[in-house]
């Protein structure tokens, strides 16, 4: 693995203080800096910077899920982070990093907020009244009445889309991963429980192919579950590292290039 870089360090550091702090303080901190969807009165616009340094709590139950949430992220961070910050220097590592992660965001909000609005003029066009429709949006709480009038998958959709929240640093780490598999097509990457390397350039579209599968499978366009996991977020990441990465590499001879 190559030596950890001075950036990556830093993102590293920040990432497990954010960790340690907002355990510690609990669910204000999640409530503070977690991302919202942006009609709900505990959006702030700060959030969509902040949550991607935010990773699932550990719960008192002993859930090992956020630990391993975080784990898995920062060990990208590192092991990817540090080859790219390597070539590009600070500067440049930092931007990709952080403009990765608002496009993450940014892909994440748009998707919510088609769920929200189709599932809000299904309500409407049901005629189900104003107040009544404030009351599933907030409280989750509806009767039966409304359920001979609307599916149940669609008071949910209102719920969830406005009520959810968004958090961690994937979104930038699967920008780091499409760069990565932009330079090092042919690197050799190992899968945990698959014991053959899979090379970049076919690891990272497969990774991407699965989110969309799950995103949309879990949608309402779909009808199905979620998984709990923000995977149009993840899409956002690399796809915003993509076209960052085409920019770059269109313009590497142009005199404005950045060095």
């Amino acid at each position: 693995m190559m030596r950890m870089t001075e950036t990556v360090k830093q993102l590293l550091i920040i990432n497990i203080i954010f960790y340690i702090g907002s355990n510690y303080i609990g669910d204000v901190a999640y409530q503070l800096f977690s991302l919202y969807y942006p009609e709900n009165h505990s959006f702030k616009f700060w959030q969509p910077l902040t949550s991607m340094f935010m990773h699932a709590p550990v719960y008192g139950n002993g859930s090992s899920a956020g630990i391993m949430h975080i784990v898995f992220n920062m060990f990208a961070l590192v092991s990817f982070g540090s080859a790219l910050e390597h070539f590009w220097g600070a500067k440049k590592f930092i931007f990709f990093y952080i403009s990765c992660g608002l496009g993450a965001a940014l892909l994440h909000v748009g998707f919510n907020y088609f769920e929200y609005h189709q599932a809000l003029a299904a309500l409407q066009e049901a005629k189900i009244p104003g107040d009544a429709i404030a009351t599933i949006m907030k409280e989750g709480k509806y009767s039966n009445e409304i359920l001979q009038k609307v599916q149940l998958s669609t008071l949910e959709q209102l719920y969830f889309s406005f009520n959810g929240t968004s958090l961690g640093a994937s979104g930038a780490i699967y920008g780091l991963l499409t760069a990565f598999a932009f330079m090092f097509p042919t690197a050799e990457l190992g899968i945990m429980f698959i014991p053959i390397p899979i090379k970049a350039k076919y690891f990272v579209p497969g990774l991407l192919a699965v989110d969309l599968f799950l995103g949309f499978k879990g949608s309402s366009l779909f009808g199905s579950g979620g998984t709990g996991i923000a995977h149009f977020a993840h899409v956002g990441g690399a796809l915003t590292g993509f076209l960052m990465m085409w920019y770059w590499k269109k313009n590497s001879f142009n005199k404005n290039r950045w060095n």
